[in-house]
């Protein structure tokens, strides 16, 4: 096949035999199959495949356009084969898992999560499980983006602390931040695995409250990323032995050790101070002070993820709001939104289960992308309009494929520009309908106004489209939430206690301790505070106030200092 997606050779079906009878010798569990320039014209694949399920009818086949129809052949194969690797483990499960719901009376059309920010269908994710890569995650952020669009707040960063990993993307204007560049346990030391698929862009580092503080060869102190996980766990749970995140904020007094899950799980402060000695002796500090380096560390590498998809991407933290979530993310979000200056810090109720929520409030979606490569001063809007409305037959196609009323299907169109000579894309937003000039002069003004964003600068030359991109959205009906009443709710019901919490910089702080369930709403507190519930524990500074919204969520905002909140203890 030529580059134009133009027959060369026809296909050799004598070889492909060969090939089959070395897989069926080899006892593959899973083919991929990539040929170079698929993506123009797909035949070759096509019947390779219909070939490759004659001959081995029980081997489950990827062919590469049909994950992506993008160029760039390497990181094409890559991403067929990752998706062959866990083919048949994801078949097996989610068929299990559709035998098990079905056992249990549950309806016949089960949805799962996808990293493009949506959901599909069993079916869909049967063939193409490749695009279930971060959908964990990914689901917090969708979370994130309609608490904004509940809160009428659209600018966004989404902070996701768990035991092992902190996770933070952005969401500007409402939308959530995709990318086709995403690379599979990518690290400083080493390249990762390209997955060329819609993946909402999420930065991941080793830091959470499972990570373990330990001494490197060079004597300074390291947090992860290995973590120890729930089994032996911190060394608070009675059965680790090496310091954590955890066992740090324990130390500080962040975390009760009577009311850890709930009063669930008993947890010992002796034990914690035991795992932070020697780092405490290495440094010649008390174990206090070790604690708080061990958090202080922790907090940097956080902060640092958190400028990668906002200050270094071109973005100012003091124009979005920080919604924190997950096991930590409620203990370090104060200290973190501080040192960022963002506009105000917002914890969702049962931050520890926020991810389970946004997959509730997931649509069905599917994305569709071609490349062609065309400059906007040469190309044909006509030709433009009749290629998107091509993708978008295919869309609808999908949807109704998927159960899916067409009425309820909504389309967007995107385009990766670059200028010409460029490596690098930004997506730009296509109007819908029929295309013109000046809706391609639009288009032109856009893209300059997104790369000057995104790199600084921008060139007064003629961009060039590389990848058409439709988004297909299938709405389903979703949970509402549920606004929180005064009645049983009082700020002195909610008032358990205090103890003496150590604020890093500002020192230690006798104090007041809420239980967050009997908070009402409209209450106002000023910090030094902590607010606890099963799943998570809320720090809130000295310098810093918690207010309580009518749905239960907590804004913590620098306080102002000539004002202090009445807490009626």
């Amino acid at each position: 096949m030529t580059y134009k997606g133009a027959v060369y050779r026809p296909l050799d079906e004598g070889d492909m035999a060969r090939v089959a009878e070395q897989c069926r010798r080899a006892g593959v569990e899973a083919i991929a199959v990539c040929f170079l320039h698929a993506y123009m014209n797909p035949a070759h694949e096509l019947r390779c495949g219909d070939l490759l399920r004659d001959l081995l009818p029980d081997i489950p086949v990827t062919l590469s356009h049909q994950i992506t129809a993008e160029w760039r052949e390497y990181e094409r194969t890559s991403t067929a084969a990752l998706n062959s690797y866990v083919l048949p483990i994801v078949q097996r499960y989610l068929n299990t898992l559709e035998q098990n719901l079905g056992a249990m009376g549950m309806p016949s059309v089960y949805h799962i999560m996808q990293s493009n920010g949506g959901s599909a269908t069993f079916a869909a994710a049967r063939t193409a499980p490749i695009r279930l890569v971060e959908s964990g995650p990914v689901a917090g952020v969708i979370g994130t983006a309609l608490i904004g669009q509940m809160l009428g707040e659209p600018n966004l960063i989404s902070l996701d602390i768990g035991g092992t990993t902190a996770k933070c993307s952005l969401i500007e204007r409402g939308e959530l931040k995709i990318t086709t560049q995403y690379k599979l346990e990518h690290t400083r030391e080493f390249a990762g695995y390209p997955v060329l698929a819609p993946t909402v862009d999420i930065v991941e580092i080793g830091a959470g409250g499972g990570s373990i503080a330990w001494i490197d060869a060079a004597g300074s102190l390291r947090i992860g990323p290995e973590s120890a996980g729930a089994d032996p766990g911190p060394a608070c749970y009675g059965t680790g032995t090496r310091p954590t995140v955890t066992d740090a904020k324990l130390v500080a007094g962040v975390i009760n050790p009577d009311y850890f899950l709930g009063g669930e799980i008993s947890v010992n402060l002796e034990r914690a101070r035991t795992a932070l000695e020697p780092i405490a002796s290495h440094f010649a500090i008390s174990i206090e002070q070790a604690a708080m380096g061990v958090i202080r560390l922790a907090d940097a590498a956080m902060i640092n993820a958190l400028k990668l998809v906002s200050v270094r991407s071109g973005y100012d933290p003091r124009d979005f709001s920080l919604v924190a979530f997950g096991g930590g993310g409620s203990m370090h979000a104060a200290a973190l939104g501080r040192d960022l200056h963002v506009k105000q810090i917002i914890i969702p109720r049962y931050p520890g289960l926020f991810s389970a929520w946004g997959m509730l409030m997931a649509d069905l979606r599917q994305d569709f992308l071609r490349t062609q490569i065309i400059r906007t001063d040469q190309a044909d809007p006509s030709g433009l309009s009749a290629l998107f409305e091509e993708m978008e037959a295919q869309a609808v196609a999908y949807m109704q494929a998927e159960h899916l009323d067409p009425a309820a299907v909504v389309l967007q169109r995107y385009a990766d520009i670059r200028y010409i000579g460029q490596e690098h894309t930004v997506k730009v937003a296509i109007p819908a309908g029929p295309l013109d000039a000046a809706a391609l002069a639009d288009v032109n003004e856009r893209f300059h106004a997104a790369h000057e964003r995104s790199y600084t600068f921008r060139l007064d030359t003629t961009p060039e489209i590389v990848n058409f991109h439709l988004i297909a959205l299938g709405h389903v009906d979703k949970p509402q939430l549920q606004r929180i009443s005064a009645e049983g709710r009082s700020i002195e019901q909610a008032h358990k206690g205090r103890r003496s919490v150590n604020f890093d910089e500002l020192g230690y702080y006798e104090s007041d301790i809420y239980e967050r369930d009997l908070l009402p709403p409209g209450a106002t507190l000023r910090g030094p505070l902590v607010v606890e519930e099963p799943s998570a524990t809320t720090l809130v500074f000295p310098d810093q106030q918690l207010t309580v919204d009518q749905y239960g969520l907590l804004y913590i905002r620098p306080a102002a200092p000539d004002t202090h909140a009445e807490t009626r203890l």
